[in-house]
């Protein structure tokens, strides 16, 4: 029983780094299937032509999100042994439509059906092979039989819902969305509330719909996300350049390296500068993420791309929303946190005592 609250206990760190894992699969992916519809200058993938292999190897990439995001949310919880299960069980969620929530869940339940199995207690003549063929094809047997039989339709018929209600979105509904996914994003800078938000966005950018493209809504969604990544740290690096006296001299160089960071898409760019300074920097970031992010959906920008910052505006519809809706958010961190700020206090220094008595040792000389 202590075993199983300690697994839930550290539900958040799995799911960190099936995350973590499944970044780099999805950027890559992402971007050459987004940079192959943006040469062929179509708007759909293209199926012939000189940019139709690097569609493929970028849909193929995208493909893998799911399951690679489930092994190692059980290879996090039960080392090695979980990775089978979870690879397959995620691909099944792929297959029968269940998607990104369907590869948390086959994740889950292979490293919770890993960690039991291998505390099984066995004969030392068997023991060889239970990591090998009995463990792995028992817990793949369990996973994949509980996602096709029990939990593989109401979790495709739950994803369904989502797209179609995401994509009857519009107007309004679009801005608040943005605020949300905008402030989330900001809040703690790639820790929990960040990577949700941003799981969130590469998993509805990853649903192809029948033409073989993401809705028009999972575009705007990630464009608002991409937006809201970049402003934290960029703001922060803009605010030391006009206020330098507000930060130390240490900030004020990891402000020039913060702008480098948040261009190419790293909110953690933004960390040092709220660390530091969390009642002022945390609240400017949020404000100025959430309507960064509004603006850019409002405005109907789309970011094909999963990643954020100005790395992937070349692949964005709408450029100058996306754009716009940056600078602007850039605008109202960078003035608020320097509005917030106190200025550095340059204490003067004292002379010491043994200085004070040379000066006055001195003085006297003088006066001899």
């Amino acid at each position: 029983m202590n075993d199983f609250k300690q697994l839930i206990k550290g539900t958040r760190t799995h799911l960190m780094t099936g995350v973590s894992y499944m970044i780099p699969i999805v950027v890559a992916g992402g971007v050459l299937l987004a940079i192959s519809v943006l040469l062929s200058g179509k708007a759909a993938v293209p199926k012939t032509g000189i940019w139709a292999p690097i569609a493929t190897i970028g849909s193929t990439g995208l493909g893998l999100m799911v399951p690679v995001l489930s092994a190692y949310i059980a290879y996090s919880m039960a080392d090695r042994g979980g990775i089978a299960p979870g690879l397959i069980g995620g691909m099944i969620s792929v297959n029968i439509g269940a998607g990104f929530i369907g590869g948390l869940i086959s994740g889950w339940l292979a490293g919770l059906i890993v960690f039991y199995l291998k505390k099984i207690k066995v004969p030392k003549s068997l023991k060889s092979v239970m990591p090998i063929m009995v463990i792995p094809l028992i817990s793949t047997l369990i996973v994949g039989w509980i996602m096709i039989v029990i939990l593989g339709q109401p979790i495709s018929s739950l994803m369904k819902w989502l797209t179609s209600w995401l994509n009857s979105m519009s107007g309004s509904n679009m801005i608040i969305l943005g605020l949300i996914l905008g402030a989330m994003i900001a809040f703690d800078m790639g820790g929990p509330l960040n990577k949700v938000a941003f799981s969130f966005g590469v998993a509805m950018v990853g649903t192809l719909g029948a033409n073989g493209q993401p809705s028009q809504a999972a575009l705007a969604m990630m464009a608002g996300i991409g937006v809201a990544i970049g402003i934290p740290p960029i703001a922060m690096g803009v605010a030391t350049l006009i206020a330098p006296k507000k930060f130390e001299k240490d900030e004020r160089e990891e402000g020039k390296v913060a702008i480098i960071l948040g261009l190419v898409g790293i909110t953690e760019g933004a960390i040092p500068f709220a660390a530091d300074d969390p009642v002022r920097v945390i609240p400017a970031n949020c404000i100025g993420s959430a309507i960064g992010s509004a603006i850019a959906m409002g405005l109907g920008a789309g970011n094909p791309a999963p990643w954020g910052g100005w790395i992937v505006i070349f692949t964005a519809t709408k450029p100058w929303a996306y754009i716009l809706g940056s600078v602007v958010g850039i605008a109202i961190t960078a003035v608020l946190t320097i509005l917030l700020k106190k200025n550095i206090k340059v204490e003067e220094k004292k002379p010491k005592e043994e200085d004070t008595a040379d000066l006055d040792n001195l003085n006297l000389s003088v006066m001899k």
